[in-house]
């Protein structure tokens, strides 16, 4: 015969399993909440760290609010201003190692982009980026930039047009890398690239740089990074911002132009 006491103590260790069993459960419930949030959380830094890899990646949440506030235009809204691109195909050559160096490191170079919207022309910083500079003479008399669409436009917080990527993707390049310079540049001030800068992108490693690079039409605050080797002419200014006003796809600030920008021809030549 079970005792009152007994009986008191087997109800008290009834509810004290029914406590374990929801604490339990609780704590599944925790976890599985902790994992979605956590795959969510990892989609988001995936996503950043694509936008980080392909060139460049903003962080200034004040900029970022003034950009919201003027969204870029939807293709359906905006003209395309560009004309067609000349008949041509993409070359898909990759080479397995950097080219020697056979510019001439204490002369002038200007690199010219023939590009469907216009011509942009670039003073290249050749003492102060020798490899780069000599990178792009390389490919651009094999012609590898030629008939390549500029694949990204930037205006949300960076604003910046992409190019050198024969693939159109944000993942192509010649198969060689080259080394990260000038990153100290005089006109690099307060982390800020200014209008005009012609920059290198990387894959957010050092010395990840290869054929990829972008130009900036406005002020940009960017870490000093991105190798700078060039300047763009006032009338490629002009060029560029006809392209930026014509927005990108997306609407959210990061995107393929609008505008078809295609490097028609690339030409890297002594000024």
């Amino acid at each position: 015969m079970v005792t009152q006491e007994q009986r008191k103590r087997q109800l008290a260790r009834e509810k004290f399993l029914r406590q374990q069993q929801r604490r339990t459960a609780l704590r599944r419930k925790a976890r599985a909440r902790n994992a979605v949030i956590a795959s969510v959380l990892g989609v988001i830094l995936v996503g950043s760290l694509a936008l980080y890899t392909t060139g460049v990646l903003k962080d200034d949440d004040k900029a970022n609010a003034a950009a919201e506030a003027t969204p870029s235009p939807s293709p359906s809204a905006v003209k395309d201003p560009c004309e067609k691109p000349a008949a041509g195909a993409v070359k898909t050559q990759t080479w397995k190692k950097e080219p020697a160096i056979s510019i001439d490191k204490s002369a002038k170079y200007t690199m010219k982009l023939a590009t469907t919207c216009g011509e942009i022309d670039v003073a290249l910083k050749t003492s102060a980026a020798p490899h780069t500079v000599n990178s792009f003479a390389f490919l651009a008399g094999k012609g590898y930039f030629d008939h390549t669409k500029c694949h990204r436009l930037t205006t949300n917080g960076i604003f910046v047009l992409q190019c050198g990527d024969p693939t159109g993707s944000g993942s192509g390049g010649p198969g060689y890398t080259i080394p990260d310079e000038n990153l100290k540049d005089t006109s690099l001030k307060a982390n800020v690239y200014p209008a005009g800068t012609v920059a290198m992108a990387n894959t957010g490693q050092a010395n990840s740089g290869g054929s990829q690079f972008f130009l900036v039409y406005e002020d940009s605050q960017l870490p000093p990074s991105y190798t700078p080797f060039g300047t763009v002419s006032e009338a490629g200014m002009a060029v560029l911002k006809k392209i930026a006003a014509a927005g990108e796809n997306t609407g959210a600030g990061d995107g393929a132009p609008n505008a078809t920008v295609v490097i028609d021809k690339a030409t890297v030549a002594k000024s």
